[in-house]
């Protein structure tokens, strides 16, 4: 494989996988449990869902440490095994892909706010991000990935840390949107060309967005990212909004509708195309059958 950045300058447009917690609560994942503590218990788990999104044409598969930062892994009393919870995760997903899909070091928001909204210190924030992001580019992750951001304190510090961790480690970040009367905001308040400008600044190869809306608003938010920077594009979009029917939780948005949709996300100029809650890896086949014509479901040369 080129590269994880050659790549992107030259394309074609990479597809990313789907949906990883509804896997981990299909396969026994408790109430109340650490989805990372599975990266301990049950690394089979994390191997099977890398491989049947490899499978459906992900060129791109993330690491289950989504919550793998110390403070987040503190509210589980697993900040002790933070760099043994990260390391795991990507030896899991390396043992499958090999060298057939690019690993992507998965890295959440921290689940604490800094003050004075909170009790967290910017150096608290950093060096919680430092272990994990530490141990995701010493197992070898190809890129990081800091992801569903709605402050920009946080986002900026994580971006930061992921650069002083290495100087050359791709990086990319997302913002998760609203939509409302005003246009696209977070819920702290942040606006896409704010998002663009901060996240580069701190040091991002790519940027965009992931979570929060269907495949129809991410098209447009996409589009007002490329409105405001030549930066590359990465989009993540849900099945759509969830629903509750029969009693359970259903995202409505098939692979074949995500699939047709996805085709605005190319033409807006989008690197990195791939699924958030909801999606499965049907919708990535049918993205990938969409988007690279003649795919055999495997990553290309």
């Amino acid at each position: 494989m080129k590269p994880f950045l050659e790549r992107i300058e030259s394309g074609p447009v990479i597809i990313a996988d789907g949906a990883m917690g509804s896997f981990l609560m299909e396969r026994g994942l408790g109430p109340g449990e650490s989805p990372e503590s599975m990266n301990l218990t049950r690394p089979e788990v994390l191997r099977e869902i890398a491989g049947l999104y490899l499978e459906a044409g992900a060129e791109l598969v993330q690491t289950n440490t989504f919550g793998g930062s110390a403070i987040k892994l503190a509210l589980y009393d697993l900040d002790d095994r933070t760099e043994e919870i990260n390391r795991k995760a990507v030896e899991a997903v390396r043992e499958t892909v090999d060298d057939r899909a690019y690993v992507s070091g998965s890295c959440g928001p921290c689940g604490g706010m800094l003050k004075p909204y909170g009790d967290l210190s910017p150096d608290d924030m950093r060096e919680s991000f430092r272990r994990q992001m530490s141990a995701l580019v010493g197992a070898g992750v190809d890129v990081l990935c800091v992801e569903t951001m709605t402050d920009m304190g946080e986002a900026t510090i994580a971006v930061e840390t992921a650069r002083e961790v290495s100087a050359d480690i791709p990086v990319m970040a997302t913002m998760t949107f609203d939509a409302t009367p005003r246009g696209f905001y977070t819920i702290m308040g942040v606006d896409i060309p704010g998002a663009a400008s901060a996240l580069l600044a701190a040091g991002a190869n790519l940027v965009g967005s992931n979570c929060g809306n269907g495949i129809e608003n991410m098209v447009e938010i996409a589009r007002q990212f490329r409105a405001c920077t030549d930066a590359p594009l990465l989009i993540q979009s849900n099945a759509g909004l969830p629903e509750t029917v029969g009693g359970e939780v259903v995202y409505p948005e098939t692979p074949e509708f995500m699939a047709e949709k996805a085709r605005g996300l190319l033409d807006a100029g989008v690197s990195v195309i791939g699924g958030c809650c909801g999606t499965t890896p049907e919708h990535t086949r049918a993205i990938a059958s969409a988007l690279r014509p003649g795919s055999s479901g495997h990553m290309r040369e």
